[in-house]
């Protein structure tokens, strides 16, 4: 039984000294247990804002706010003789990057070792009442976590996310092991590795809303204008844009193209505060909208267009049965075990042999290794479609 707050006390640390005090003690650690709180849900830009840090026989939440650089925390994650373990590391990793430049070498990823497992509920909260009886309250996992100063059941909540996690780790390293699935882990938390965030802007995010491709090519060029002009204010407040505007005000917006603020203010979810200070500005970017010509209106690009493969659909078929039954066979998730897009990767390039297989990129070593030599016996039973006129075969 993995011990709890109270027989294994956590250190808050939001000074400098106290973080550099408690990372020199621990230098010499060989695994480390790691979490990162942002606050996408109310932030603008996002940052870590509280790191949880768990060894064998230490755990410590440090406020990176106050405590300054983390040099000493940055060798150790990036030391490759040291295992750094997560539950779901992919934003963190992006966060980690984001805001120091640091790139883990050495990853465990409990959620992945769970799903390679055959557990089909992987989440922390899921997993530590699976392997060890533990309830975590879900009371703070909206939690503004920028605000100072935290509360202390914040910072209860906020321990809970590493405390338990290195014997998580054991107990799902072990069935890994049992299963024989240690190198699948080992392939997957690899490809983690180098996992950084896209500082390019995004400029399309609007175009992806979803509700977007509801409207038409001149409402859409208005909405664009809105959400383009409420993260302009939601970056100057950093706030999360959806707390300055949500996007079914800028919709209904966008349909009615309101002609004076009064018009606006009155659409439903429309923050009266803001536009009696910023009215003009949207006023300003529904006429841009409503400006552009008609030859320049926004338009969604189209899908990507295979050429017409009168088979693929039965190869993927095929192909799918074969992934489902081993999905069976092994316990897994069909998902887990092969993705449909990579599954689609497959019957596209129609590999004849392992080798063609294996430059199926989607595809990883071990997935090929399981179920390779069924994948190509399948897409052998694909017959090509006859041609016009051809006689049926005896």
């Amino acid at each position: 039984m993995p011990a709890d707050a109270e027989t294994m006390p956590y250190r808050y640390l939001d000074t400098a000294d106290g973080a550099a005090s408690f990372l020199s003690s621990i230098e010499s650690v060989r695994e480390i247990a790691v979490d990162t709180e942002g606050a996408s849900y109310h932030r603008f830009v996002d940052r870590v804002y509280l790191l949880q840090l768990s060894t064998r026989a230490r755990t410590a939440i440090i406020d990176p706010l106050a405590a300054g650089k983390l040099g000493a925390l940055g060798a150790l994650l990036e030391d490759p003789a040291v295992e750094v373990v997560f539950h779901d590391a992919d934003y963190d990793l992006r966060l980690l990057h984001q805001d120091y430049g640091w790139h883990s070498r050495n990853i465990f990823d409990t959620r992945i070792a769970a799903q390679l497992t055959g557990v089909r509920a992987f989440g922390l909260a899921a997993l530590l009442e699976r392997y060890f009886g533990t309830k975590l309250d879900k009371k703070f996992q909206r939690a503004d976590w920028s605000m100072r100063p935290l509360s202390q059941g914040m910072l209860d909540y906020a321990v809970q996310d590493t405390l338990h996690l290195l014997e998580l780790r054991d107990q799902l390293r072990a069935n890994l092991e049992r299963l024989g699935r240690t190198s699948w882990a080992a392939e997957e938390f690899a490809r983690l590795e180098g996992t950084r965030w896209d500082a390019e802007p995004d400029d399309l995010a609007w175009m992806r809303t979803k509700g977007a491709r509801e409207l038409t090519r001149r409402e859409l060029a208005v909405f664009r204008e809105l959400a383009v002009w409420r993260d302009g204010v939601a970056r100057e407040f950093d706030k999360a844009s959806f707390r300055v505007i949500g996007n079914e005000a800028l919709f209904a917006a966008a349909r009615t193209a309101p002609t004076t603020v009064g018009a606006l203010a009155a659409v439903k979810g429309m923050p009266r505060g803001l536009l009696e200070r910023r009215g003009e500005e949207a006023m300003a970017a529904i006429a841009r909208g409503l400006a552009v010509p008609d030859a320049q209106l926004p338009k969604f690009p189209r899908a990507a267009r295979w050429e017409r493969d009168p088979q693929f659909e039965d190869r993927a078929a095929a192909l799918r049965r074969v992934r489902d039954a081993e999905a069976q066979r092994l316990d897994l998730d069909p998902g887990v075990l092969c993705s449909r897009d990579r599954l689609e990767a497959v019957a596209r390039r129609n590999p004849a042999t392992m080798d063609e297989l294996g430059e199926v990129r989607e595809m990883r070593r071990w997935q090929i290794a399981e179920l390779g030599e069924e994948f190509l016996a399948a897409l052998r039973t694909v017959k090509p479609p006859k041609k016009s006129g051809e006689a049926p075969s005896a």
